[in-house]
């Protein structure tokens, strides 16, 4: 049984779930929060990704790196959240955030949130009525947890990738190739590293393509020994990993920092 669910708009409500909206603007941090408390599925709570789901950015470490596992037990706890908790999480972003939240929680050992199929724009369009406004947790005891599971520094990296591991890069083909990069100082991507870019995931709607379509979308990828994923910052890369999870592929590790780490040590002009 995979552990990367999916659930339709038509099944949220009246259930035990705590429903986490993780709608985000990387222009625009703000916009996120803002959209949640104009209007959002009845009872979900908001989770941030500059706040909640990543720690200040140091010299390195890349643009969102994770929370220490401690502060964020503690945040899964304000919302209610402890270990087995079941959870939906949705965004409006082809679950590239969404992705993130089952990621961290998959990786601490709590039971991996389901994910929203289409988003909140998916739920709207199936008759959902959404609620203004802020919603009021239930706070429980905060768990002990262990580190990440499947986390990668840049040396684990370059050690997986001399004993032959797939690196797969999730950014756009045209990042991934250098020719257009607006977020990092550096474009291009690590050397050796195949490109799936995380939005072919899904359709026009922000469904997830079937897992036949992953299937031939990952290919031959999916025989390689070891993979590891990375994007920008390590975060739309979740969503390659929880692709590869219902493949079969929940082996699949993270390169955390991901490029904005991997090129805050190269020199600027490289």
């Amino acid at each position: 049984m995979t552990d990367a669910t999916l659930v339709e708009p038509g099944a949220i409500g009246g259930g035990e779930a705590v429903i986490v909206d993780c709608r985000f603007d990387l222009t625009r941090p703000a916009a996120g929060r803002e959209a949640w408390l104009a209007g959002h599925i009845p009872g979900a709570l908001h989770l941030d990704l500059d706040r909640d789901l990543s720690a200040p950015r140091g010299e390195h470490g890349g643009r969102h790196p994770l929370p220490a596992p401690p502060d964020f037990a503690a945040t899964l706890a304000r919302c209610g959240i402890d270990l087995a908790t079941p959870v939906i999480a949705y965004d409006d972003s082809g679950f590239a955030i969404a992705g993130r939240l089952w990621w961290m929680m998959r990786a601490l050992g709590y039971r991996p949130p389901a994910l929203l199929n289409g988003g909140y724009s998916g739920w709207l369009a199936a008759g959902g009525e959404p609620q203004a406004g802020e919603v009021a947790a239930t706070a429980c005891p905060v768990p002990v947890v262990g580190d990440y599971a499947g986390r990668l520094t840049i040396d684990d990296v370059r050690s997986a990738q001399a004993a032959g591991a797939a690196l797969v890069d999730a950014r756009s083909a045209d990042r991934y190739r250098g020719e257009n990069e607006t977020m990092d100082p550096v474009a291009g991507h690590i050397p050796g590293a195949e490109n799936r870019f995380w939005g072919d995931a899904t359709d026009g709607s922000g469904r997830l393509l079937s897992d036949e379509a992953l299937a031939v979308h990952w290919g031959e990828l999916l025989e390689a020994e070891q993979l590891v994923g990375y994007c920008g910052s390590g975060v739309s890369a979740c969503i390659n990993l929880f692709t590869l999870a219902r493949l079969g592929r929940g082996d699949a590790q993270l390169y955390a920092g991901s490029w904005s780490d991997w090129c805050s040590y190269l020199p600027a002009d490289d």
